[in-house]
């Protein structure tokens, strides 16, 4: 299957710049894989396809504002630093990406918050990447949630605000770490989680930190040639033993969102249940793909050619999938990480 195969084109006035207010607002696409057939719902309907036994496993990765503004030392130029993950804690040590990156070199230091702190350049990565040392007395985890702003995706162009930091963020959010939102469960509300618990389905939690890898587009025509950012993730015992209970007596295993499904099948026993496991995960899916774990897919309408739209691929059957977007577009969904969301059964 070539890249090619997941082209299409989106309408500028279709990708969601705001998020659906309030959140279960948003329009639900429902996909029966099997015979293709669709329906249209809200997403305040999700709960009327579990039943009792199901699993429902979330994402509770924390998206924290890794957007940084500072000014070169000398010349005052903004330099824009995106935060992507922590190398080592106790000497303030991270991996970042600069723009613009002709500006900044080793050695280069980047003042921020009226200049009362600073980042020193120790060394480059990629084009745009390079290793900083942050020089700066406390908890630097508390300076970026006060000056920082949230990592929207480029594709929304206007500037984040502080709205931002509480709308590009699950209710359920709870470890510090993504630099992107799971998607498709910024819909989900306090009162979805109290409904299905009284239904009797279980709720499961995994962490996947989502980096900078989810805005990549794939840029290989050989899809077998990709090679996907690793991430780190956490399946802790109790998720585990919710999920193979489930399993186990046959119950529909719902992922929410793409980072779950990456995690989930990449921690699976020879018994085709889920091991309680942590690590990094580099796991590529695509189709053809043969699913472990999950049975259904919450998941949201992603751009041309990306990694999550492979996956959904994957689940939903290509030729499937390219239906459902096809016909988004034409009933007016929103698309992308603030628009609507598609449910494959």
């Amino acid at each position: 299957m070539k890249l090619s195969e997941f082209r299409y084109t989106v309408p500028k006035s279709l990708i969601a710049k705001y998020p659906a207010d309030p959140r279960d607002s948003a329009k639900l696409m429902v996909m029966d894989r099997e015979t293709g057939e669709m329906d249209d719902k809200v997403f305040s309907d999700i709960t009327s396809f579990f039943r009792k036994g199901d699993c429902l496993v979330l994402n509770n990765t924390r998206v924290f504002p890794a957007r940084l503004y500072g000014k070169k030392e000398k010349t005052n130029a903004q330099i824009e630093v995106m935060l992507l993950r922590e190398l080592k804690a106790q000497e303030k040590i991270w991996d970042v990406i600069v723009d613009p990156a002709r500006k900044v070199r080793i050695g280069n230091k980047i003042y921020f918050d009226d200049y009362k702190f600073y980042c020193e350049i120790i060394d480059n990565t990629t084009s745009r990447g390079r290793t900083v040392r942050f020089n700066y007395e406390g908890d630097i985890y508390k300076v970026i949630e006060r000056i920082g702003q949230m990592p929207l995706p480029e594709y929304i162009k206007r500037k984040p605000s502080e709205l931002d930091k509480e709308t590009y963020q699950t209710v359920y959010a709870e470890n510090t770490g993504s630099i992107a939102a799971p998607s498709a469960g910024l819909h989900i509300t306090p009162e979805t989680l109290k409904k299905l618990q009284k239904k009797g389905v279980r709720i499961a939690y995994v962490t996947l930190h989502i980096g900078y890898g989810a805005f990549q587009p794939v840029d290989v025509e050989d899809l077998t040639k990709h090679k996907m950012h690793s991430e780190y993730f956490d399946i802790p015992k109790e998720s585990v033993e919710s999920i193979n209970k489930t399993l186990k007596s046959k119950g529909n295993v719902f992922a929410c969102g793409a980072s779950v499904v990456r995690a989930l099948e990449s921690s699976v026993l020879t018994s085709g249940t889920v091991k309680q496991n942590r690590g990094w995960t580099d796991k590529f899916i695509y189709p053809p793909y043969e699913f472990k774990i999950v049975n259904r897919l919450l998941t949201s309408f992603h751009p041309p050619k990306s990694t999550l739209m492979l996956l959904s691929a994957a689940f939903a059957g290509k030729d499937n999938l390219m239906k459902a977007y096809r016909r988004a577009a034409k009933e007016d969904y929103r698309f992308y990480a603030y628009g609507d969301v598609m449910l494959i059964s």
